[in-house]
């Protein structure tokens, strides 16, 4: 499935799921995903029904693609727009050419450390929720440390375009503010370098990591301003299916 922005992947097969369970009629109907994409993300949500949950794992396992706006001179808890941006980080060392360079360096296996607001399990407890909790309560810097390193793969790295000076506000859909689904910072008058950039990866590769650390190693911070899973599990973006057509195949007699 083609996963909408905002959209969890829990709510989504929490969705799947509610539907499927009516059509085939049910009650104990196994629906789950193999390889859970952020909420600010979109894009290949490989959703399993039934017998395919068996499946999971294996797709787990499967090289990822995707399509990565990383945003330059920046940074944010998230890595990415959850959180608010602080910009005016210095851009001395940021350019088309320098990312170009930089690139070939990120390729192979390395240790990664994924970031603190994530699914990430420490200690049996989700990444975010020891997040939340240290941010609830003023602990910031009690977060350093916690995630340890984990050996990821990046097999292929493209810089796609780049921009001197985009609007984040082209980056970001429209969308109702007053919608409480999932928190988007305000971008409004901030515009910053932004590569958009192509990844083949291993599972568990964070790209929003991989985006702080090119941030880090151009002398600057960065963050992801915009994910699309493109590939995963042999199954490319064309074939995904949008919700709506999803949920249209549940209400065909017989199917």
């Amino acid at each position: 499935m083609d996963k909408p922005w905002r959209w969890t992947s829990a709510d989504l097969v929490r969705k799947i799921k509610f539907t499927a369970k009516r059509h085939f009629g049910k009650k104990n109907l196994k629906v789950g995903h193999a390889g859970t994409l952020d909420p600010l993300a979109t894009g290949i949500l490989l959703v399993c029904i039934g017998p395919a949950t068996r499946r999971a794992e294996e797709l787990q396992a499967s090289v990822k693609e995707y399509v990565a706006g990383v945003s330059f001179g920046a940074v944010t808890a998230s890595y990415d727009l959850e959180k608010e941006v602080e910009a005016g980080l210095p851009l001395d060392g940021v350019s088309e050419a320098s990312l170009r360079a930089l690139l070939p360096s990120f390729l192979g296996e390395q240790e990664q450390i994924a970031p603190l607001f994530s699914a990430k399990s420490v200690d049996g407890v989700r990444a975010y929720e020891m997040a939340r909790k240290l941010w609830r309560q003023g602990r910031k810097a009690d977060a350093e440390g916690i995630i340890s390193a984990s050996r990821i793969n990046v097999y292929d790295l493209e810089l796609l375009s780049w921009s001197d000076s985009m609007p984040l506000s082209d980056i970001v859909p429209p969308f109702d503010a007053q919608d409480r689904k999932i928190k988007v910072a305000d971008v409004s008058g901030i515009s910053l370098p932004t590569a958009m950039i192509r990844v083949s990866c291993s599972k568990g590769t964070y790209i929003r990591a991989l985006a702080r650390d090119l941030g880090e190693a151009l002398g600057t911070g960065a963050f992801l301003s915009s994910l699309r899973r493109t590939g995963n599990g042999g199954y490319g973006i064309s074939e995904a299916l949008s919700l709506d057509d999803a949920l249209a195949l549940f209400s065909v007699p017989g199917q």
